[in-house]
């Protein structure tokens, strides 16, 4: 029996008992920065705000939007199987795009905090036949609950850094009490699958990244049109999914080029738009005309940075420009995901530190579909260079599409190693259906 590992859950289960109290506090100031609905807090503490349905259940769990995003599909696969699907996410923005586009059959609920009295109230009351977790989510009083519960637990589109696996390979014994009894995880790459079989995964097998085959962002056409409009001939690049030190970079990079480009735009979208305040206060001094669309949707001709601040339209400013520097590469956080840019026909720009999406920048890399930049001078150097060349636009945007076509097939190979399992729960909900409809 692994003690060490039951006795570190045992002692994270009663700091989370400890800190129970405060819970409703961290709420209130989630709140006020926007990270909550207020009217929705209950969810946090593990109270429905919906009736169960009856018949089988599956609980998809998902941090962010991007998870969210990768998911969809998937869920659509499974409620077309008859089975209902319970999509639990962390953040607002997330809740918001779960709620817009989850087909019937599934329903959105925010997952409660990782404390046992919140878990215990949650399962209780949702009692699923199976939970998903999508790519890298850990909570480990939820893990080891559903353990306990006997409640299967798979992972799909498995995703391990190195930075992860260097981190729980120090405490080989809690990832074991976690993980160890987990039927099958579904990695996105062999290296992922390799550091979950070290760290004692059973069964991990590669299916590839579900990201590939999430059909692009779409955009609002009179939006786009009116933004088209407005922009005119002006050279245009978008700086996506910004984390806190890269803006002032990015501005600071904006008024240099803009003794050498004139009328030059720059459009930031911080990748948590909750930020907008903070951004234009920072930003305040560095470049003469910050606009916010939030506020002001409709662009201004002398607008020099425009930072869009809303929900939803990562699509639409993907087609304003041909050049996208996809962002938390140039601070340590590892990236975010390029596929949607290259996809839509944006040459692809980003920083060294990628390691969240490492196969991926690496095969755009390598074919010259993106460029990895480390500084400023090197951002403004290469903006320059391709704001004169629209047949090197060109060029790398095809390089770029090519580069990531062997990758497509992961929603396909995912439904594929899940049927064993959702083969029962179909069957189930058949009989449920039949049942309720026998007079």
């Amino acid at each position: 029996m692994d003690w060490s590992g039951r006795f570190a859950l045992s002692t994270y289960r009663m700091a989370g008992y400890a800190a129970s109290p405060l819970a409703p506090l961290l709420v209130g100031l989630r709140a006020r920065k926007g990270k909550e609905i207020p009217a929705r807090r209950k969810e946090r503490y593990g109270k429905s705000s919906i009736a169960r349905p009856s018949g089988p259940l599956i609980w998809v769990h998902a941090a962010s939007v991007g998870e969210t995003n990768a998911v969809l599909p998937l869920i659509n696969l499974i409620t077309e199987t008859g089975t209902q699907v319970l999509l639990t996410t962390v953040t607002v923005t997330s809740a918001q795009i779960a709620q817009k586009h989850l087909p019937s059959g599934a329903f959105h609920q925010f997952v409660p905090f990782d404390i046992a009295p919140y878990v215990n109230r949650f399962l209780n009351f949702w009692q699923p036949d199976m939970a998903l977790f999508v790519e890298s989510e850990i909570w480990p009083f939820i893990l080891s609950e559903l353990n306990n519960r006997d409640i299967p637990m798979i992972v799909v589109n498995g995703r391990m850094s190195e930075r992860s696996f260097r981190r729980w390979s120090k405490f080989p014994s809690v990832f074991r009490q976690m993980f160890g009894n987990v039927p099958l995880c579904l990695a996105q790459t062999k290296e992922d699958r390799d550091r979950y079989t070290n760290l004692g995964v059973a069964q991990v097998e590669v299916t590839g990244n579900l990201k590939f085959d999430v059909p692009p962002p779409q955009a609002d056409e009179e939006q786009l049109q009116r933004l088209r409009m407005a922009v005119g001939n002006r050279p245009v690049w978008v700086a996506a999914s910004t984390h806190p030190g890269e803006e002032r970079l990015l501005a600071q990079a904006h008024s240099r080029m803009a003794v050498r480009i004139p009328n030059l735009l720059t459009i930031i979208v911080p990748r948590h738009p909750e930020r907008s305040d903070d951004i234009m206060k920072e930003l305040v001094g560095i470049v003469p005309r910050i606009q916010r669309r939030s506020e002001e949707p409709d662009l201004f001709p002398k607008t020099d940075i425009y930072i869009a601040d809303t929900i939803g339209e990562m699509g639409l400013f993907y087609r304003l420009s041909r050049i996208a520097f996809v962002g938390g590469s140039l601070v340590d956080h590892g990236g975010q995901n390029p596929i949607e840019p290259a996809r839509l026909g944006c040459t692809i720009l980003h920083g060294p530190s990628v390691e969240n999406f490492q196969n991926i920048y690496d095969a755009l890399d390598q074919t010259g579909g993106a460029e990895c930049l480390h500084n400023e001078r090197e951002l403004i150097q290469t903006l320059a260079r391709l704001m004169s060349s629209s047949a090197e636009i060109d060029r790398r945007v095809e390089l770029a599409r090519r580069s990531l076509r062997p990758f497509s097939g992961a929603l396909d190979m995912t439904m594929m190693a899940l049927n064993p399992f959702l083969e029962p729960l179909k069957i189930n909900a058949e009989l449920n259906r039949a049942n309720s409809e026998t007079p």
